[in-house]
């Protein structure tokens, strides 16, 4: 690159120049940092980016001397040609450093982890995960997101419980982990303020399946935590960013690697998401069976999915000496209560009467129904034909949901929180024609005779004997040792 060259023979002095010593006389000083259309046309052309050019394009982004056109084209060009492992780790470092870091005790070290889902249909582990990781001895410091597209997001289905506030400062934070050990709350503007600007872009670039943009997304949130250790759940399948898991195990490895780079113990499990996790899918609907799961029942594969990541996490952190030991002491804290106890302190910390949380972790399914958001109507489907379940397609299902109202097109929309579906049937049992199989909560009028058809097509039906569903989890991408 002619800004780093050196050349070899001396220039003659200029007219004018009083050292009459030419341009060689003296070292040159600094390279006058790049422009923006020159870092462009280097991505772009598929050069590599210095430690000065990716914090200059950063600080561009955040002082506003880069215009959106010019975003969106380095975005692209990062897309198409990628990153490597050392430019991924300097993008992550530069978009943490963007804005306010979060500093805790130096006693709690080792005590603080969370958990990252890159997102998914009925997934609700991180409401059961945290309280059940502060169950455990952790601190959870959870950041974390909105749902956009046919994902949901974890903070809509906490906003469903009438009063619980996302907007909570870092002081207010670490009250909570004092009080509580836990907490889950939303990016403010202060955090990371470079990533939220890069985030909107890629959405409307189609940026969003960048592994180095993804990555450097994923762990600037989490570096400016200050963890210990991290786990995230890289989803592959059907209703996934990844379709397969080889795509899934290509960023899961570049998540690792970026967080040794950084300091920081992160392992990746690798999930399917080709069908809902749980047997509910919508926001309050999930917060139901949340409940149902630190009430130490529910659906077996969400149980063993919150076990699974939550075990890996007290391994990671030294909280236990082997992954199956911290699986077990999850599990048992979602069979003692001390799980359900800690999310019934978050929620009167984060703005919930205390006799509303009181009574929702403490009262019946039926009970609990009546205290949070409902859909004015019910409707169920029936099984068009005898067989066994092979699969509920979660994308049409939640493709679906999002036209009713679960979901959103744009960040800001508002949400019909009681909309969503139960599944009425496991995967691997038989079925009887004429059976309901979903149980759809709607506000509006009947569905569709398109939306019918959607749903009725995501149930998969096979002539083969009953069996039981794997779990979806898959594998699990360890830090080097």
């Amino acid at each position: 690159m002619a800004a780093s060259m050196t050349r070899g023979t001396r220039s003659p002095p200029r007219p004018g120049d009083p050292s009459g010593e030419g341009t060689q006389g003296l070292p040159d000083p600094s390279p006058e940092p790049k422009q923006l259309p020159e870092l462009i046309r280097m991505k772009r052309d598929g050069g590599r980016l210095s430690e000065a050019d990716i914090r200059g394009f950063v600080s561009a982004v955040v002082n506003g001397s880069a215009q959106g056109t010019q975003i969106g084209a380095m975005l692209m060009a990062i897309r198409l040609r990628g990153m490597d492992l050392e430019e991924t780790s300097v993008l992550t470092q530069a978009l943490a450093q963007s804005g306010q870091q979060l500093e805790w005790p130096e006693a709690w070290r080792q005590q603080l982890v969370d958990k990252h889902s890159t997102g998914g249909v009925g997934d609700k582990v991180s409401l059961v995960l945290a309280p059940a990781l502060a169950a455990c001895g952790c601190k959870v410091p959870m950041i974390s997101g909105r749902g956009l597209g046919h994902t949901g997001g974890t903070l809509d289905k906490l906003e469903s419980i009438p009063g619980f506030n996302v907007i909570q400062s870092p002081e207010q934070m670490q009250v909570l982990l004092e009080q509580v050990g836990c907490c889950i709350v939303g990016q403010s503007e202060q955090l990371v303020p470079a990533d939220g600007i890069l985030y909107a872009a890629r959405d409307v670039t189609a940026t969003v399946d960048s592994l180095p943009l993804i990555t450097a997304s994923i762990l600037s949130k989490k570096v400016v935590e200050g963890l210990s250790a991290l786990v995230i759940d890289v989803k592959f399948g059907g209703a996934a960013v990844f379709p397969n898991q080889e795509q899934a195990r290509e960023l899961a490895t570049t998540l690792v690697g970026v967080g040794a780079d950084l300091g920081l113990r992160v392992a990746a499990a690798l999930t399917a998401m080709d069908k809902p996790l749980g047997r509910c899918v919508g926001n309050a609907l999930e917060v139901e069976e949340a409940l149902l799961c630190m009430d130490g029942a529910g659906p077996s594969d969400l149980r063993d999915l919150v076990t699974r990541l939550g075990g890996a996490l007290l391994w990671l952190s030294g909280h236990a000496g082997t992954q199956a030991q911290g699986a077990a002491r999850v599990a048992a804290a979602l069979d003692d209560g001390s799980a359900l106890g800690r999310f019934e302190l978050m929620l009167a910390a984060q703005g919930v009467d205390p006799s509303l949380a009181r009574a929702l972790c403490s009262g019946s399914p039926a009970e609990r129904r009546q205290l949070l958001p409902r859909a004015r109507e019910q409707e169920e489907l029936m099984a068009p034909a005898d067989g066994t379940v092979e699969l509920v397609r979660a994308l049409p299902l939640a493709q679906v949901l999002h036209e009713l109202g679960a979901g959103r097109s744009r960040a800001g929309e508002p949400l019909r929180l009681g909309v969503g579906a139960e599944l009425l049937v496991d995967v691997g049992q038989k079925l009887s024609r004429g059976t309901p199989w979903l149980r759809v909560h709607r506000d509006g009028p009947a569905l569709s005779g398109l939306q019918r058809r959607a749903l009725q097509e995501a149930l998969v039906l096979s002539d083969r004997a009953p069996f039981t569903a794997p779990s979806p989890f898959a594998e699990l991408v360890l830090p080097p040792q």
